[in-house]
């Protein structure tokens, strides 16, 4: 009895790492730390768990061979896949790693399901089909998340009344999980639900493309969470309660600010197929009916040569090319020439949340230059340069004045403000979102063809030059 009041204390403990470390990790210089607290408490319950966790009858997990040779896999896995992922791939590793969370959630509940007797209660029954249906969702959901960023999956996929359909599939799970929990458990009903269940995930994700699909992976995020939560509740697991619903409000509260900040509700995430390839895409890109003015390095470092403010918009771009590191070079070159130099951060920027500020933190770029959107949109008037650097949909100016455009209404960086605006840019190509961007075609816009590490090293050549 004892003992078991030890384990509480672990996860008590285990609970508050999770707290603490979720708190550490909103800022910079706390995020690291953080990250290792919440990791500790995740060790410190895990081991918890198998060494001093008891079944009614007093017996002990045991299988401890099975256990630690899983996690020694599991961890020699992790470990080579972190260290070797590229920054820009951090999405499909974040939507792999999401959907092997909601694969252990409905795993639990297939393995619980045939551990019922015949008294149990009702509300037991759909504790374990919610996180089969929610977990199950969230596996098949992520996995074609990940196909679609790892352009495994190139095109967005959309049946004929799509939208009918996966409403009606909805529609089933819930009339089928209630019958199931209410009236007589059926293993061959539960997996017909289960089925049911990663075909909505697969439906469900298919049409989502574009600026949405950060969205979408946060969602999931957060249905991983509320999965492992009700596997919380069947277990009467307080820590692994406390992760999930962490992990599930955290996921969600995401999911509203992004929708927020492109000015979509997540109805018309899910629903809009934003950026598939749809008619009002369409419509929006056969805006390009100007010119435009490429420029060379050495016109641009002249320009921000004879500069007093240059903000610099970072978009994936800039992860493609690895130009972190030559980009804060220029940004120290001009400082020493007096020039003041901010980031702009837009919150979509890149394909996922944060994605920029933890590129920029790569090569040292001091962390209160990045500034947020809402911050910098007035400044933009007043500066003389602005270097956008692989960024497209979040400068475009037709989310203002287009009303045909998919991105109408969507909160953008006023970057056509300023007095010149230099596009880093491979090509003419369309952006994340599929469609056109007028700001190419204003008169005060300069593009830079190429590469964006080439193009950047070559304008810290010109300006060195002029030493």
């Amino acid at each position: 009895m004892l003992q078991q009041y030890w384990l509480y204390l672990i996860y008590l403990l285990g609970s508050v790492f999770f707290i603490v470390g979720l708190k550490m990790l909103s800022g910079p210089k706390t995020a690291r730390n953080g990250n290792f607290l919440a990791a500790a408490g995740m060790t410190l319950a895990i081991l918890g768990t198998i060494f001093m966790h008891k079944n009614e009858d007093g017996e002990s997990i045991g299988n401890y061979g099975w256990i630690f040779g899983g996690i020694a896999i599991g961890t020699v896995l992790g470990w080579i896949s972190a260290k070797k992922v590229k920054m820009t791939a951090m999405p499909q590793m974040v939507s792999l790693f999401n959907g092997m969370g909601g694969a252990c959630a409905a795993l639990i509940s297939l393995v619980e399901f045939g551990h019922l007797h015949g008294d149990t209660p009702p509300v037991t029954i759909l504790t374990i089909v919610a996180g089969l249906v929610i977990g199950s969702v969230s596996f098949s959901g992520s996995i074609i998340a990940y196909a679609k960023l790892q352009e495994i999956l190139k095109k967005t996929f959309k049946l004929p009344a799509q939208n009918i359909l996966t409403i009606i599939l909805m529609a089933s799970i819930l009339g089928l999980s209630i019958y199931l929990s209410f009236g007589q458990a059926s293993t061959g009903l539960l997996y017909v639900i289960f089925a049911l269940s990663l075909a909505y995930g697969i439906l469900f994700v298919l049409p989502i493309g574009g600026a949405d699909m950060p969205v979408v992976i946060s969602l999931l995020n957060s249905f991983t969470g509320v999965a492992a939560a009700f596997g919380g509740f069947l277990y009467d697991n307080q820590v692994m309660l406390t992760g999930g619903i962490l992990v599930g409000s955290a996921g969600t509260l995401l999911t509203i600010l992004m929708c927020n900040a492109m000015n979509r509700s997540l109805t018309n995430v899910i629903f809009g197929s934003f950026g598939g390839g749809g008619a009002a895409a369409g419509e929006a890109s056969t805006f390009a009916g100007g010119s435009v003015k490429s420029s060379t390095p050495s016109d641009i470092a002249i320009l921000m040569n004879y500069a007093q403010k240059v903000i610099v918009v970072p978009g994936y771009g800039l992860a493609v090319a690895q130009a972190q590191h030559v980009i804060h070079e220029l940004e120290a070159i001009l400082e020493k020439r007096g020039v003041e130099v901010k980031y702009a951060i837009h919150p979509v920027a890149g394909r996922m949340p944060g994605h920029m500020n933890v590129l920029l933190a790569e090569s040292n770029v001091a962390y209160d230059k990045l500034v947020e959107m809402e911050e910098i949109n007035d400044q933009f008037a007043t500066t003389d340069v602005v270097f956008v650097v692989g960024a497209n949909d979040v400068v475009n100016p037709a989310a203002r004045s287009n009303p045909a455009s998919p991105i109408y209404g969507m909160p953008i960086l006023n970057a056509d403000k300023a007095r010149t605006v230099i596009v880093s840019k491979r090509s003419m190509a369309a952006g994340y979102a599929g469609i056109d961007n007028e700001l190419f075609y204003y008169p005060n816009c300069l593009m830079l063809f190429g590469d964006a590490k080439d193009s950047i090293t070559k304008v810290v050549a010109e300006l060195k030059g002029m030493d």
